[in-house]
């Protein structure tokens, strides 16, 4: 895959992750109390569709690093890992969720009726974000894949997280801000991620053009002139 094209992967993967996100978290304030099932699967639904252009984001990102700086593989693939995990575990949760939802006879708050997910939105997402968060801000600083303020917003998102780790110790209650599956630990963490997602999809997307015409420019050998026969 040459660097153009793994940019252009890169950054619609991450595009589409990050817009499917910004659908669905909103879905999760619409009702204060237990919401139809329509809501949560909805929801849910739309959420498994941006995990799995999420995969697709770490899986073009590894192959980016490795195209552009193989000396930085590992930090790609650090980023691949952590990514794929966290996906995976966000993935199980929300099939947690779904069959609670299915299962019942009457709606219920899967946020709070299901308490295996608890953590697993919760703080070992919030670990498992930290994690990829700083290998992805690691990995763009030293290969200058993209402008500075991509590595150094990722610098601090992975803090922000990592304050939200303890949040297993506050209870289970959805509507505070602090909480095991408190809004705050969950939903406003998916969002931030959602609009960081967003600007870095851009940032990669628009890349891809600048780098057009440098692998155009050094990848052609230099044009030989005919020599003239004598007449």
């Amino acid at each position: 895959m040459t660097e153009t094209a793994a940019r252009r992967l890169t950054g619609f993967a991450c595009l589409a992750a990050a817009v499917a996100l910004i659908v669905e978290v909103p879905l999760y304030f619409l009702y204060s109390g237990p919401p139809p099932d329509a809501n949560v699967l909805a929801r849910l639904l739309i959420g498994i569709f941006a995990l799995t252009f999420l995969i697709v984001f770490v899986t073009a990102f590894r192959e980016l690093v490795k195209t552009v700086s193989p000396a930085h593989e590992w930090a790609g693939t650090l980023a691949f890992a952590s990514g794929l995990v966290y996906t995976t575990i966000t993935l199980v949760s929300s099939g947690l969720e779904a069959g609670a939802v299915i299962a019942a006879d009457h709606p219920i708050d899967p946020t709070i009726t299901v308490s295996g997910t608890y953590i697993l939105y919760g703080s070992i997402d919030r670990l498992l974000l930290a994690l990829f968060l700083t290998a992805v801000g690691y990995t763009l600083s030293r290969t200058r894949l993209l402008p500075r303020w991509t590595h150094r917003s990722a610098f601090v998102l992975a803090g922000v997280n990592l304050a939200f780790v303890p949040s297993l110790f506050f209870g289970n209650t959805p509507a505070h801000f602090y909480a095991a599956n408190g809004w705050a630990t969950t939903a406003l963490m998916g969002a931030i991620l959602s609009y960081w997602l967003l600007a870095l999809g851009v940032s990669t997307w628009r890349s891809a053009a600048r780098s057009a015409p440098e692998q155009v420019t050094s990848g052609r050998p230099p044009a030989r002139s005919a020599a003239r026969r004598p007449a």
